[in-house]
């Protein structure tokens, strides 16, 4: 079985939703697409077909997916009015449930939590995981403009842990893009930077130390988070703030996290596989923001044909329940 972990719930509702934030201009690029921009860059494009009914399923069908697990992509329901963030989520995960149930055998729902209102997100989490076709939690890299590891959010952590609820994580946009205007770099690093800092500030902070029994998925194949573990081992070793909230290296940390492939580089999935385990990898295709993406990264790699097995779908039948 093929299950893509890291595909996207085009909403009309989220859309629009997007579109009253103060600062969003609409920028027509042609053939039914447009870029919702913000401070002059691209803040989330936009395609006609995409919401089509069946357009995710007709993509599913030609890539050879049998299952999607769907989620909100940035900025989730974190950038929002604290106030309005409650009854936008429930919006937003109803009509996910919605969309899911029209195809129950292919898809699975990874809902959005008002986490500005932690009474609030808690009540939402007790109702949308009743659902039977709910698998996990989507969040973002930070909380407009508070870092994942506030203390506002350990009543969260704990009753995740306490259940054992999936969460998968994906980049929010950065807080400050002034002079990164060019290039559309808020979203082409801005995103890694975002997952980068928010997974070593909740590794620092022992959120994974105090709450050890959720699995926890980061977007992007980990982003730099790989490439910094040694460094981040060495903060512990040095300084004495990096020691203050964990009693292991952060590379112990690291290990227990799950990853995505969304790297698409062969050199980085392997790096992945090398430093956590192919029991920790997961296949994804950020559709339909990245159209050409299919099970070919995972494909390609120099591994034996049972762990390849596991990374596009055995992984994810474990961790989610799919199957």
């Amino acid at each position: 079985m093929r299950i893509d972990i890291h595909a996207h719930f085009i909403s009309p509702l989220f859309y629009e939703a997007i579109e009253r934030i103060p600062g969003i201009v609409i920028r027509n690029v042609g053939e039914g697409a447009q870029e919702l921009r913000l401070g002059g860059t691209t803040f989330l494009p936009r395609k006609d077909a995409w919401f089509a009914p069946d357009d995710c399923l007709r993509d599913m069908d030609k890539k050879g997916i049998d299952v999607r697990t769907l989620s909100l992509t940035a900025p989730n329901i974190h950038i929002f009015d604290p106030a309005a963030q409650p009854a936008l989520a429930k919006a937003l995960n109803d009509a996910m449930f919605e969309y899911c149930a029209r195809h129950p055998d292919r898809f699975r729902a990874l809902p959005c939590l008002p986490l500005a209102d932690v009474p609030a997100a808690l009540t939402e989490l007790e109702r949308v995981r009743k659902h039977p076709l709910f698998v996990g939690i989507a969040m973002g890299s930070r909380l407009d403009k508070l870092p994942m590891n506030h203390a506002s959010m350990e009543p969260v952590w704990a009753r995740l842990n306490e259940l054992r609820i999936p969460v998968v994580e994906h980049p929010n946009h950065p807080a400050n893009t002034e002079g990164m205007e060019e290039y559309e770099l808020p979203i082409r690093v801005g995103f890694m930077f975002e997952t980068t800092v928010a997974l070593t500030r909740m590794i620092y902070a022992g959120i994974f130390e105090r709450y050890a029994d959720f699995p926890y998925v980061v977007a992007h194949t980990g982003a730099a988070l790989l490439e910094l573990m040694e460094r981040l081992d060495n903060g512990y070793r040095i300084f004495a703030d990096c020691r203050r909230d964990i009693d292991k290296l952060p590379s112990v940390y690291v290990r227990r996290l799950y990853f995505d492939t969304c790297a698409f580089s062969e050199d980085v999935l392997m790096l992945a596989y090398r430093t956590v385990g192919v029991g920790h990898i997961l296949f994804g295709t950020d559709y339909p923001y990245l159209s050409h993406t299919d099970t070919s990264h995972v494909d390609r790699l120099p591994i034996e044909p049972a762990e390849r097995e596991a990374i596009l779908g055995g992984n994810a039948t474990r961790l989610f329940g799919i199957g």
